[in-house]
C-alpha cells in the first residue's frame, strides 16, 4: 500500500529480515527500430541513411536548361524529389538545406537564342513572297541532306513530318505567285509558310549568319524568360522554393580550381580523364563505369556546337570533356586567363555546389539520364579539386517519364508542357500519380494512370467529407467521451497496424506507392466502420475517426498533396479559402438542409409531387453550382458536403450521361426485342410446306409435304441431313399452329 501521500513505491516484505524491499525490475526487450534506407546510384543499393552533420541534410539538385517550356519530364524529377526532401525534413526532421542550379549558358541556349534572333529579324524584313521561297528551297538542301544522315527511326520521322508539312505549305504560296493573284493572299499564303518552315529557317539562317551575332544580351534574354516560367511552373504545381537557387551566368565560373586534371588547347581547358583515373585515390565513371568511352553520350554532354573537327582535335583523349570552352564568333563570352570563352556545362554545377556545400555534401540528386556524362564528370572534377573520393555520399536518380508508352523527348518534339498538363489536371492529382509510383522508376503518363490517381483523390475526399459530417453532429458534453466498444477497439488496432507500416515503407527508401496503398486500406476499414454503425442507427465515435483523418491529412500534407491552410481533409475554394469558407458558410448549409428536410416530409405527407421535385432541382441543379453537395439518405439526416464546384459540375454531367446511356440501351433493348418479335412473327406466318421451297440453291427435289429429298446436283440427303430437316420442319409446325391459334383467338396484333 502507498504511503499517505502517495509518493513511496510499493515494498514487498522480506519475511526473513522483517523488513519490506523493492523487487528487481527488467527492461522490456524491444525491437530495432526502422532506419530509413535510400537507394544510392553510387553502390546501386539502398544504404541506411546517415548525414554528415548530425539532423543536417545538405542536397544539391540539378535545376533545368531553360531554353524552352518546362514539360512532364522536369515535373517528374522536381515533383519527385518534393516528395522526397518534405519527407525527409516534415516526417524524419532532418534539417534539410536543399540548392538547385539554373544552367542558363549551354550550347542549346545559345544556338536557340542565335535561331530566335535571326528568325524575328527575317520576319520583321518582311520578305517578298519569290525571296520567301527561294530562302525555303536554300534551307531545305542542307536540311535534306540531315535527313538522309539521321539514322534514328524516331528523329528520321520527325524530320519526315517537318520536310512534308514546308513541302505542303509552299504549294499554295508558288501557285499564288504564278497565278499573280490578289495581295492579301499571297500574304497569306507567306505566313502559313513562314510558320511551317520555322525550325527549317531558323536552323538555314544560324548556320549562315549565326556567327554575327555578338551581342550577349541576345543570350541572356533567352533563357531569364524561361527560367521565369519555370518558377511559376514549380510554384503552380506546389514545389517547395529551394533553399538558394544559383545561375551559371551570375558569375561564370572558371576552371582554376579545378587544374588538378587539367590542360590547356586552343584558349580552351579540358579535364584529364586518363590523368585523374590513373591516380591511386580515384576512380572515373563512378556511377556508371560500363558507359566510359561511349561516345554518343559524351558528345551530347558536351553540346552541340562542341563537337565539331576542330574541337574533338584539341582534346588528349575521346573521353576527356570542357571545363571551359574558348568561345567563337556568334557564342557568348567572358575574359579568363586563356582569352575569352565560357564555362561547360559540368564545371557550372560543380562549382555552384561546391560553393555552397563545400567539399562533400549528404544528397545529389538529378534525371536518371544524368548519370552519364554529366554526374560522373561532375564527381571527377570535384574530387580532383577537393583531393578526396566523396563528394556526394547519396547520389539519387529520379526515373524515367514516358507518354503514353513512348519515350519523352523534346528533340522529337514529343512532349506535353506542365502548364498544358495542368489544363487537364490539377497540381494535387499530377502529384498522386508520382506519389502512387516508385520515385526511381519509370512513370508512363497517361489517361490510366491519372485516372487512377483521380480515383484515389475522390475516395479519400469523400473519406475526409463523411467525416466532417460526423464531426459536425451535434453531441452533448457527455457525448465527448464515448465509451469503445469491440469495433472501435478492433479499428483502433487497424489503426496502428497502417502507421506502423506506413512508417516501415517510407524507411524503405520512401515507398509513397506503399504509403498510399496503406492509407487505402486504412480508409476502406473506416468506411466499413462507418456503414455498420449507419445501419444500426448508431453514431460511430468522433474521436478515433478524426484522429484517423488527421492523420492522413498531415501525411498528405507531408507529400505536398495537402495545402497548408487545411486542418482536416482536402481544402475547399482554393488556397487561402478553406478554413474560412468552410467555417463560415456550413452552419447557414445545416439550416437550409434542415428546412429542406422539414418541406420534403409534409410534401410527402400531403403528397404535392411540384414540391419534391423542386426540393430535387435544388439538390441537383442549383447547389452543385455553388460547390455544395447534398446526400439524401432513407431515414437519416442529410449529409451535407463542401466539394470543388468543378468536381460537381463533372459529377452532375457524369450522372447524365448515366442516365442518358441506360435510356439508349433501354431502348435499344426494346427494338431489339420489337424486331425479335416481329421477325418471329414473320416465321410464324410460313406455312411447314413452304419453309424450304425457295431455297433452290440447296435443293432441287421436295416431297409432298415440302420436305428436301435431294441436293441441287440430284443426289439423295444422307439420312442425317433428313433427320435434321425433319427437325427444323417439326419446329415450323408447332410454331406456324400458335400462329393460326392467334388468329382463331384474334390476339393476333
Amino acid at each position: 500500500r502507498a504511503g499517505a501521500s502517495g509518493s513511496e513505491p510499493v515494498r514487498l516484505r522480506d519475511w526473513s529480515k522483517g523488513r519490506c524491499v523493492q523487487p528487481q525490475w527488467s527492461p522490456p526487450a524491444g525491437t530495432e527500430p526502422c532506419k530509413l534506407r535510400l537507394y544510392n546510384s553510387l553502390t546501386r543499393n539502398k544504404d541506411v541513411f546517415i548525414p554528415q552533420d548530425g539532423k543536417k541534410v545538405t542536397w544539391y539538385c540539378c535545376g533545368p536548361t531553360v531554353y524552352d517550356a518546362s514539360h512532364m519530364g522536369h515535373a517528374r524529377s522536381y515533383i519527385s524529389f518534393d516528395i522526397l526532401r518534405r519527407v525527409l525534413k516534415d516526417y524524419f526532421q532532418f534539417d534539410v538545406f536543399y540548392c538547385m542550379n539554373i544552367t542558363d549558358i549551354d550550347d542549346k541556349i545559345i544556338r536557340r537564342a542565335r535561331q530566335n534572333h535571326l528568325f524575328e529579324q527575317y520576319r520583321e524584313k518582311r520578305p517578298q513572297a519569290t525571296q520567301l521561297l527561294e530562302d525555303v528551297r536554300a534551307a531545305l538542301k542542307p536540311f535534306s541532306v540531315k535527313l538522309k544522315e539521321t539514322a534514328d527511326p524516331n528523329k528520321k520521322q520527325m524530320l519526315e513530318r517537318i520536310q512534308r508539312a514546308v513541302e505542303l505549305a509552299a504549294e499554295p504560296l508558288e501557285k499564288a505567285v504564278q497565278c499573280r493573284v490578289a495581295g492579301e493572299e499571297v500574304d497569306r499564303c507567306a505566313e502559313v509558310l513562314l510558320e511551317e518552315a520555322k525550325d527549317l529557317l531558323s536552323d538555314w539562317l544560324d548556320s549562315t549568319f549565326g556567327s554575327g551575332v555578338t551581342d550577349n544580351s541576345i543570350f541572356s534574354k533567352l533563357p531569364k524568360f524561361w527560367e521565369g516560367e519555370f518558377h511559376r511552373d514549380m510554384a503552380a504545381l506546389n514545389v517547395s522554393v529551394p533553399a538558394v537557387s544559383v545561375s551559371g551566368s551570375v558569375r561564370p565560373p572558371p576552371p582554376i580550381p579545378f587544374l588538378f586534371s587539367s590542360y590547356v588547347s586552343n584558349g580552351s581547358v579540358y579535364f584529364d580523364t586518363v590523368k585523374f583515373a590513373s591516380s591511386e585515390k580515384h576512380s572515373y565513371g563512378k556511377l556508371v563505369p560500363e558507359a566510359v568511352g561511349d561516345q554518343k553520350a559524351l558528345q551530347e554532354g558536351e553540346g552541340d556546337l562542341s563537337v565539331t573537327a576542330d574541337r574533338l582535335s584539341e582534346k588528349r583523349s575521346p573521353n576527356d570533356f570542357a571545363l571551359w570552352k574558348a568561345s567563337k564568333p556568334g557564342e557568348p563570352s567572358w575574359p579568363c586567363p586563356w582569352g575569352k570563352g565560357r564555362p561547360g556545362w559540368h564545371i557550372e554545377c560543380s562549382a555552384m555546389a561546391s560553393s555552397l556545400l563545400g567539399a562533400s555534401m549528404d544528397i545529389h540528386g538529378g534525371g536518371f539520364d544524368l548519370r552519364f556524362p554529366h554526374h560522373d564528370n561532375e564527381l571527377a572534377q570535384s574530387e580532383a579539386y577537393f583531393e578526396n573520393d566523396c563528394w556526394v555520399r547519396y547520389f539519387l536518380h529520379t526515373g524515367h517519364l514516358t507518354i503514353a508508352g513512348c519515350k519523352m523527348s523534346k528533340s522529337l518534339k514529343n512532349f506535353i508542357t506542365i502548364k498544358d498538363a495542368l489544363k487537364k489536371h490539377s497540381a494535387r492529382q499530377l502529384r498522386l500519380a508520382f506519389l502512387m509510383h516508385s520515385w526511381k522508376d519509370t512513370l508512363d503518363y497517361s489517361s490510366n494512370t491519372m485516372e487512377s490517381a483521380l480515383q484515389y483523390e475522390k475516395f479519400m475526399n469523400e473519406f475526409f467529407l463523411n467525416v466532417k459530417d460526423v464531426l459536425r453532429s451535434p453531441v452533448d458534453a457527455a457525448g465527448q467521451f464515448e465509451k469503445w466498444d469491440e469495433e472501435e477497439a478492433e479499428l483502433s488496432r487497424h489503426f496502428y497496424e497502417k502507421k506502423t507500416a506506413v512508417h516501415e515503407a517510407l524507411c524503405d527508401n520512401i515507398d509513397t506507392r506503399t504509403v498510399l496503398e496503406e492509407m487505402r486500406a486504412l480508409v476502406s476499414q473506416c468506411n466499413l466502420y462507418m456503414a455498420a454503425r449507419k445501419a444500426a442507427r448508431r453514431t460511430p465515435n468522433r474521436a478515433l475517426l478524426e484522429q484517423v483523418a488527421l492523420y492522413l491529412t498531415r501525411m498528405l500534407k507531408i507529400f505536398g498533396a495537402i495545402e497548408e491552410e487545411s486542418s482536416l481533409g482536402f481544402p475547399v475554394g482554393g488556397p487561402g479559402r478553406s478554413l474560412n469558407l468552410e467555417a463560415t458558410v456550413m452552419p447557414y448549409l445545416q439550416v437550409l438542409s434542415e428546412f429542406r428536410e422539414g418541406v420534403r416530409k409534409i410534401a410527402r405527407e400531403k403528397k404535392v409531387p411540384e414540391v419534391l421535385q423542386l426540393s430535387d432541382s435544388l439538390r441537383d441543379d442549383v447547389l452543385p453550382e455553388l460547390g455544395v453537395r447534398f446526400e439524401d439518405h432513407e431515414g437519416l439526416p442529410t449529409v451535407v458536403k463542401l466539394v470543388d464546384r468543378d468536381t460537381l459540375l463533372k459529377e452532375r454531367e457524369e450522372k447524365k450521361r448515366v442516365e442518358e446511356e441506360k435510356r439508349k440501351k433501354k431502348e435499344e433493348a426494346a427494338r431489339r426485342k420489337q424486331e425479335q418479335e416481329a421477325a418471329k412473327l414473320t416465321r410464324m406466318k410460313v406455312p411447314p410446306s413452304e419453309m424450304f421451297l425457295s431455297e433452290s440453291d440447296k435443293y432441287s427435289k421436295f416431297d409432298e409435304n415440302g420436305l428436301p429429298t435431294h441436293d441441287t446436283e440430284g443426289k439423295e440427303l444422307s439420312k442425317g441431313q433428313a433427320k435434321k430437316l425433319k427437325k427444323l420442319y417439326e419446329a415450323q409446325e408447332k410454331l406456324h399452329k400458335e400462329y393460326l391459334q392467334m388468329v382463331q383467338n384474334g390476339s393476333f396484333p
